[in-house]
Protein backbone atom coordinates (compact mmCIF):
# COMPACT_ATOMS: atom_id res chain seq x y z
CA UNK A 1 0.00 0.00 0.00
CA UNK A 2 2.85 2.81 1.02
CA UNK A 3 4.67 1.50 -2.53
CA UNK A 4 1.43 2.40 -4.43
CA UNK A 5 1.18 5.64 -2.83
CA UNK A 6 4.77 6.60 -2.88
CA UNK A 7 3.99 5.71 -6.77
CA UNK A 8 0.38 7.64 -6.93
CA UNK A 9 2.04 10.92 -5.28
CA UNK A 10 5.24 10.39 -7.65
CA UNK A 11 3.10 10.46 -11.01
CA UNK A 12 1.21 13.43 -9.59
CA UNK A 13 3.96 15.29 -8.71
CA UNK A 14 4.88 14.94 -13.11
CA UNK A 15 1.43 15.48 -14.12
CA UNK A 16 0.57 18.53 -12.19
CA UNK A 17 3.02 20.88 -13.82
CA UNK A 18 1.70 19.70 -17.26
CA UNK A 19 -1.81 20.10 -16.10
CA UNK A 20 -1.58 23.68 -14.36
CA UNK A 21 0.55 25.02 -17.80
CA UNK A 22 -2.11 23.88 -19.86
CA UNK A 23 -4.90 25.75 -17.68
CA UNK A 24 -2.57 28.68 -17.71
CA UNK A 25 -2.24 28.25 -22.01
CA UNK A 26 -6.39 28.34 -22.16
CA UNK A 27 -6.76 30.36 -19.33
CA UNK A 28 -4.91 33.94 -21.21
CA UNK A 29 -7.27 36.43 -22.22
CA UNK A 30 -6.53 37.92 -25.47
CA UNK A 31 -5.07 41.97 -24.81
CA UNK A 32 -6.94 43.86 -27.75
CA UNK A 33 -4.32 45.35 -30.58
CA UNK A 34 -3.67 49.11 -30.47
CA UNK A 35 -5.44 48.85 -34.52
CA UNK A 36 -8.22 46.84 -33.07
CA UNK A 37 -8.76 49.62 -29.89
CA UNK A 38 -8.68 52.43 -31.42
CA UNK A 39 -12.19 52.97 -33.29
CA UNK A 40 -13.94 52.30 -29.32
CA UNK A 41 -11.42 55.18 -28.28
CA UNK A 42 -12.87 58.55 -26.53
CA UNK A 43 -15.83 60.01 -25.54
CA UNK A 44 -19.26 58.62 -26.43
CA UNK A 45 -23.13 60.10 -25.60
CA UNK A 46 -26.26 58.44 -25.87
CA UNK A 47 -29.23 56.36 -24.68
CA UNK A 48 -30.73 52.80 -24.19
CA UNK A 49 -33.05 51.95 -26.63
CA UNK A 50 -36.35 53.46 -25.86
CA UNK A 51 -34.37 56.41 -24.52
CA UNK A 52 -35.44 56.43 -20.63
CA UNK A 53 -31.89 56.42 -19.49
CA UNK A 54 -29.19 58.53 -20.68
CA UNK A 55 -25.68 57.54 -20.61
CA UNK A 56 -21.82 58.26 -21.34
CA UNK A 57 -18.62 55.90 -22.57
CA UNK A 58 -15.60 56.71 -22.06
CA UNK A 59 -12.38 54.39 -23.72
CA UNK A 60 -8.95 55.17 -23.02
CA UNK A 61 -6.73 52.09 -24.00
CA UNK A 62 -8.27 49.17 -22.23
CA UNK A 63 -10.24 50.91 -19.58
CA UNK A 64 -13.89 51.93 -19.94
CA UNK A 65 -16.20 53.96 -17.88
CA UNK A 66 -19.93 53.89 -18.32
CA UNK A 67 -21.57 56.68 -16.26
CA UNK A 68 -25.52 56.72 -16.57
CA UNK A 69 -26.54 58.84 -13.52
CA UNK A 70 -24.30 59.26 -9.60
CA UNK A 71 -25.99 55.81 -8.75
CA UNK A 72 -25.57 54.31 -12.27
CA UNK A 73 -21.74 53.58 -13.17
CA UNK A 74 -19.18 51.39 -13.88
CA UNK A 75 -15.17 51.35 -14.17
CA UNK A 76 -13.92 48.54 -16.03
CA UNK A 77 -11.25 46.90 -18.05
CA UNK A 78 -11.71 45.03 -21.23
CA UNK A 79 -10.51 42.57 -23.76
CA UNK A 80 -12.03 41.79 -26.83
CA UNK A 81 -11.98 38.06 -27.85
CA UNK A 82 -10.85 36.86 -31.21
CA UNK A 83 -12.46 35.62 -33.45
CA UNK A 84 -16.55 36.47 -32.37
CA UNK A 85 -18.51 37.79 -34.92
CA UNK A 86 -20.33 39.76 -33.83
CA UNK A 87 -17.40 41.19 -32.27
CA UNK A 88 -17.46 40.80 -28.90
CA UNK A 89 -16.30 43.23 -25.59
CA UNK A 90 -15.71 41.53 -21.68
CA UNK A 91 -15.50 44.12 -19.16
CA UNK A 92 -14.40 43.18 -15.68
CA UNK A 93 -16.28 45.79 -13.18
CA UNK A 94 -13.20 47.34 -11.02
CA UNK A 95 -15.36 49.78 -9.40
CA UNK A 96 -18.91 50.92 -9.44
CA UNK A 97 -21.45 53.69 -7.73
CA UNK A 98 -21.83 51.84 -3.74
CA UNK A 99 -24.58 50.32 -4.28
CA UNK A 100 -23.51 47.99 -6.68
CA UNK A 101 -20.50 47.00 -5.07
CA UNK A 102 -21.16 43.39 -5.31
CA UNK A 103 -20.71 43.63 -8.88
CA UNK A 104 -17.18 44.30 -8.76
CA UNK A 105 -14.99 41.76 -10.10
CA UNK A 106 -18.14 40.30 -12.14
CA UNK A 107 -17.60 40.34 -16.09
CA UNK A 108 -19.64 41.38 -18.46
CA UNK A 109 -20.07 40.44 -22.02
CA UNK A 110 -21.47 42.68 -24.74
CA UNK A 111 -21.40 42.59 -28.50
CA UNK A 112 -20.63 45.72 -30.42
CA UNK A 113 -20.49 47.45 -33.66
CA UNK A 114 -19.30 50.85 -34.87
CA UNK A 115 -21.14 51.61 -37.97
CA UNK A 116 -21.89 55.64 -39.59
CA UNK A 117 -19.42 57.11 -36.00
CA UNK A 118 -22.23 55.63 -34.23
CA UNK A 119 -21.44 52.95 -31.14
CA UNK A 120 -23.95 50.28 -30.81
CA UNK A 121 -23.63 47.44 -27.46
CA UNK A 122 -25.87 45.27 -26.86
CA UNK A 123 -25.48 44.00 -23.16
CA UNK A 124 -26.95 40.96 -20.90
CA UNK A 125 -27.95 42.84 -18.05
CA UNK A 126 -27.51 39.55 -16.63
CA UNK A 127 -23.65 39.86 -15.66
CA UNK A 128 -23.36 35.59 -15.47
CA UNK A 129 -25.30 35.59 -18.83
CA UNK A 130 -24.35 34.29 -22.25
CA UNK A 131 -23.58 36.83 -24.77
CA UNK A 132 -26.02 38.50 -26.67
CA UNK A 133 -26.44 36.38 -30.21
CA UNK A 134 -28.81 39.81 -31.91
CA UNK A 135 -28.99 43.14 -31.25
CA UNK A 136 -32.01 44.01 -29.99
CA UNK A 137 -34.96 46.18 -31.80
CA UNK A 138 -37.62 46.72 -28.55
CA UNK A 139 -36.85 47.88 -24.79
CA UNK A 140 -37.58 45.72 -21.83
CA UNK A 141 -35.53 42.56 -23.39
CA UNK A 142 -32.72 41.10 -21.01
CA UNK A 143 -30.32 41.88 -23.58
CA UNK A 144 -29.91 45.61 -23.30
CA UNK A 145 -29.31 48.39 -26.24
CA UNK A 146 -27.12 51.05 -25.96
CA UNK A 147 -27.04 53.86 -28.76
CA UNK A 148 -23.92 56.19 -28.81
CA UNK A 149 -22.12 58.67 -30.89
CA UNK A 150 -19.13 60.19 -30.45
CA UNK A 151 -19.23 63.44 -28.94
CA UNK A 152 -17.06 66.09 -26.69
CA UNK A 153 -16.68 65.23 -23.03
CA UNK A 154 -18.62 68.20 -20.67
CA UNK A 155 -16.38 69.28 -18.52
CA UNK A 156 -17.41 69.94 -15.06
CA UNK A 157 -19.10 73.00 -13.99
CA UNK A 158 -19.45 73.55 -17.64
CA UNK A 159 -23.23 74.36 -18.95
CA UNK A 160 -23.80 72.51 -22.15
CA UNK A 161 -23.87 74.73 -25.20
CA UNK A 162 -27.19 75.47 -26.81
CA UNK A 163 -26.78 75.57 -31.01
CA UNK A 164 -29.43 77.74 -32.26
Amino acid sequence: MKMILKRAIGSTALYLPCVLLCLLAGCKTNQPTAAELQPLQGYWEGELLGGEVKCSITIKGTSLHFYSRPDFWYKTTFTLPAGTDPQQLRATIKDTAPNATNDIGKVIVAMFKIEDGRLTLAVNQDPGGPAPKAFPTEPNLPIARYDLKKAQPQKKNEPKKIIL
